[in-house]
């Protein structure tokens, strides 16, 4: 059964030919994008920068509304129109994991105060203490009392992680999460997102410009060319035998992981 489903999503933004007295037009940056996650599985989404990945990704956690379409999570249209109670309700259960792992942490905050975060801003009581989070991405209670400028960028996004984790989400939004990272760093982070995955029974949608990255992970991919869908299946189907060129040239653009 789907955890979430996209349905038609599309982003429009105005924009005006030939400067600021030009006529606005309108600039499709997603266009009737579908696809679906069941649970406990991760969906790749691939392609270059600027193919809408990331917009996909904010549509559907509320943080800009679509032009048209639905997202359907857990069999309940909740995003699209939402209002800020059901928002907040719904990103109990979602949670994203950024790309900059520094830009993504308060500078002023120690690493207690950061992952302790999400349960006050929705005032619930710690269902796990801030320790065992830390445990779980790898880090030890020495973490604790330290500020982000402290922690190199692969304990960093540890850090991220172990906040998004804090309320227990079924789904986390995987935006480029290890491509601020050097090799072999981000290949322990993969290595942590899977082993999180199998251990929480978590869903993920997994987005990046890195076919080696999304096949290492994905159960299905789908692959976004100027904003449109292009090719999607399962991982080892379009890694295999890629139907468009333009899969076919992701594929050969990038090394396999260590």
């Amino acid at each position: 059964m789907a955890l979430l489903e996209v349905h038609q999503l599309t982003k429009n933004y105005a924009r005006r030919a030939g400067g600021w007295w030009g006529a606005q037009q309108q600039k499709c940056v997603v266009d009737r994008v579908s696809f679906s996650i069941a649970r406990g599985e991760t969906l790749g989404l691939v392609g270059e920068s600027g193919s809408g990945k990331s917009t996909v990704a904010r549509m559907i956690l509320g943080l800009i509304p679509p032009s048209s379409g639905t997202v359907t999570f857990d069999n309940q249209e909740v995003i699209c129109g939402a209002s800020s109670a059901r928002l907040r309700t719904l990103r109990r259960r979602m949670q994203p994991v950024f790309q900059d792992p520094f830009a993504a942490l308060n500078p002023r905050m120690t690493v207690a105060q950061i992952i302790a975060e999400p349960f006050r801003i929705h005032h619930q009581d710690a269902t796990r203490s801030v320790r065992e989070l830390l445990a779980e991405v790898g880090l030890d209670e020495s973490a604790l009392p330290r500020y982000p400028h402290e922690f190199s960028g692969g304990q960093r996004q540890r850090i991220n992680i172990a906040r998004a984790l804090a309320l227990r989400p079924e789904l986390l939004l995987l935006d480029e999460p290890v491509s601020a990272l050097d090799v072999s760093v981000g290949a322990q982070i993969m290595n942590l997102l899977r082993h999180l995955q199998q251990t929480f029974h978590l869903t993920y949608l997994f987005i990046s410009h890195s076919m080696p990255l999304v096949r290492y992970l994905s159960t299905n991919i789908v692959v976004m060319q100027a904003g449109r869908v292009v090719e999607m299946g399962p991982c080892e189907q379009i890694c295999h035998s890629p139907g468009e060129a333009y899969t076919k040239t992701l594929l050969e653009a990038t090394p396999e992981l260590p």
